[in-house]
C-alpha cells in the first residue's frame, strides 16, 4: 500500500456486538448502559464476545487482531464471514453490508471474496495436495483442468512445486500450512482471514512462514486479517494492529504508534517488554539532513555552512537530492587554501547508507563503527535524512524517566 495515496477501505465494521446465550439483545442493551462483561455474565449468564467494535481495513494491508486468550479476536474474525452471526452491527465488505444477507448470497461471498486459513490446516487426508488446494474451486463447479491449473499456480507461489501428488501425511507441519495458504490463494479471494494460522508450528518454521507471508503480500497485495496472541508476530507481520480486551478493541495503530503511544495502562503493560530495536526503523530514528550542499557548489560555501551550523561534514547531493557523497571540514579547508572553486576531488563517495525501512537492530552496530553519520535513502536513492548516535539513543528513550543503556 503506497503511503502517499489515500488508502481504499475494503472492510468497514460499525458498532459490532456479539453476545452468546439466550436473549443476547439483553446483553447488548446492558453493554450500552455501561455494564461490563463480568457483571453481565454474573447477572444474566450471557457471555460477551464483542462489545461495540468499529474499525476499517484498507485494501492491501495486513490488519492484525491480537490480545490474550478469550479477548474476542477469533470471534471477531469469524463474524467477518458470518461463521459466527453478529448480534448487532454492520460489516461492509467491498461496499456491501453482509449482515442480513441470505444464505445463498453469503455462500457466494465466501467462495469468491473471502479465503479462510485455520490453525489446524484442515486438509482432507485422502486427497492429494493439488486436490486439497483445488477443493474450493471444485465447490464452485470449476472443471478439473482449470482448477488444477489454478491450484498448481498457487502451489508454486507458496514454494511447494513438485509436491502436487503427495498426500498430507507426507508433509511437515509447515508444509501443510503452506497447502492451506495455497488453497486460499487458488480461489483468488481479495481478502484472506487467518486465524492463529502459525500458532501450531515450531518456532523456526513459524518464523519462516511469517517471512513467506510478508513476501507473498509484497507480490500479491491481498487484504489480510491476521489473528494472533503473539505480540512479536503481530509486530512483524502487521501493517496495523488492533489490540483487544474483553471483546473490545482498545487501540488501533501501527506497531510504532502502539509502542510509543499506548492509549492506556493495559496497553502499556502489554507492550512493556518489547525490544524496540526490532520495531523501530531508520525512518523512525533519523533526523533531518540539514544543511546539505549541491554538488555544483564550492568549498567556500561549504566552509561557511559548517561554521554557521557548527558541524564538521556536509552531505553532497544533486538537484533532486540524489546522494553524491560527503565532504569533511579538513578537506574543505584544504580546498579553500589551494583556491579550488568546486567540490570535485574532495567528495567522499564511500558513505555508509541504510534504507528507510532498515530495522534499528541492524543500524546500531553500523552506527557504533561509523566515523560519519549514516545516510538514510529511499527507493530512488534520494537522501531523506541522517542518523547519528544521539538520534538512536533519543528514539530508544520512550520515556524521559526510563534509563538508557548505551
Amino acid at each position: 500500500m503506497d503511503e502517499e495515496e489515500t488508502p481504499e477501505i475494503q472492510i468497514e465494521v460499525k458498532n459490532l456486538y456479539k453476545v452468546f446465550g439466550s436473549k443476547p439483545e439483553k446483553g447488548v442493551q446492558m453493554l450500552k448502559e455501561g455494564k461490563k462483561k463480568p457483571e453481565i455474565f454474573e447477572k444474566t449468564g450471557l457471555t460477551v464476545g464483542l462489545d461495540n467494535n468499529s474499525f476499517e481495513v484498507y485494501k492491501g494491508e495486513i490488519f492484525v487482531l491480537m490480545g490474550l486468550s478469550g479477548c474476542g479476536k477469533s470471534t471477531l474474525l469469524r463474524c467477518l464471514n458470518r461463521l459466527i452471526e453478529p448480534t448487532e452491527g454492520s460489516i461492509i465488505i467491498n461496499g456491501r453490508d453482509i449482515v442480513g444477507m441470505d444464505d445463498e448470497e453469503m455462500r457466494k461471498i465466501r467462495r469468491q471474496q473471502l479465503g479462510m486459513i485455520f490453525q489446524n490446516f484442515a486438509l482432507l487426508p485422502h486427497r492429494t495436495i493439488i486436490d486439497n488446494v483445488a477443493f474450493g474451486l471444485e465447490i464452485q463447479g470449476i472443471d478439473i483442468p482449470e482448477r488444477h491449473t489454478k491450484a498448481a499456480e498457487a502451489i508454486k507461489l507458496v514454494g511447494l512445486a513438485g509436491y502436487e501428488e503427495s498426500m498430507p501425511d507426507q508433509l511437515s507441519g509447515g508444509m501443510k500450512q503452506r497447502v492451506g495458504l495455497a488453497r486460499a490463494l487458488a480461489s483468488d479471494a481479495d481478502i484472506l482471514l487467518m486465524d492463529e494460522a502459525f500458532s501450531a508450528l515450531d518456532p523456526l518454521i513459524r518464523r519462516d512462514m511469517q517471512d513467506e507471508l510478508i513476501d507473498l503480500q509484497q507480490r500479491l497485495s491481498k487484504t489480510i486479517i491476521f489473528v494472533t496472541h503473539d505480540l512479536d508476530e503481530a509486530l512483524k507481520v502487521g501493517s496495523r494492529i488492533a489490540l483487544m480486551k474483553d471483546g473490545k478493541i482498545i487501540q488501533i495503530g501501527t506497531a510504532e504508534e502502539i509502542l510509543m503511544n499506548p492509549s492506556n495502562e493495559y496497553v502499556e503493560r502489554f507492550v512493556a517488554d518489547v525490544d524496540m530495536t526490532r520495531v523501530l526503523t531508520a525512518q523512525d530514528v533519523m533526523k533531518k539532513a540539514d544543511p546539505i550542499i549541491s554538488c555544483k557548489s564550492g568549498p567556500r560555501l561549504a566552509a561557511r555552512l559548517m561554521k554557521e551550523y557548527g558541524i564538521s561534514n556536509l552531505f553532497v547531493v544533486t538537484q533532486h537530492r540524489i546522494l553524491k557523497g560527503i565532504v569533511t571540514i579538513d578537506d574543505v579547508v584544504e580546498a579553500v587554501k589551494n583556491d579550488h572553486t568546486t567540490l570535485e576531488g574532495i567528495v567522499t563517495t564511500d558513505v555508509p547508507q541504510v534504507h528507510l525501512t532498515t530495522p534499528l537492530a541492524d543500524i546500531i552496530p553500523m552506527i557504533a563503527e561509523a566515523k560519519l553519520p549514516l545516510a538514510v535513502m529511499d527507493d530512488d536513492n534520494r537522501l531523506k535524512g541522517i542518523i547519528v548516535r544521539g538520534s538512536v539513543l533519543s528514539a530508544l528513550a520512550r520515556k524521559e524517566s526510563e534509563p538508557i543503556v548505551a
